[in-house]
């Protein structure tokens, strides 16, 4: 890993395929900006790469429109959980605390997180 895992901000569809592809195990966030609770998530999402050492992108499907057929976007923020580019988990129940997302991907990829 390059430094302290953070958050990726990715511009597009393109951006997204490419990073699932450089990232065994990935969490995305899908979030619209002006949204409350996306916005609350970003320090969270920090807080699990760091806990976890799996990769965190964050895209905004608005600014990429296809984005919301091609993965059933119906609200944000919607968390998905990659695993090998497919999509293995989907978290759309709004703000997700730190030790909820842990917990996921403790269950879903527990070879994937780091553990102090």
């Amino acid at each position: 890993m390059d430094g302290t895992p953070k958050p990726t901000r990715l511009a597009d569809g393109d951006d997204l395929d490419a990073f699932l592809e450089r990232h065994d195990v990935a969490l995305v966030e899908f979030y619209t900006s002006g949204c409350s609770k996306c916005q609350a998530m970003e320090p969270v999402l920090g807080n699990v790469a760091r806990a976890t050492g799996i990769s965190v992108g964050l895209v905004n499907p608005g600014d990429d429109i296809p984005l919301v057929d091609r993965f059933d976007i119906d609200s944000v923020p919607t968390l998905l959980l990659f695993e090998d580019g497919d999509e293995r988990v989907r978290v759309a129940d709004g703000f997700v605390g730190g030790d909820e997302l842990v917990a996921v991907l403790e269950t879903h990829v527990p070879n994937a997180v780091d553990r102090d």
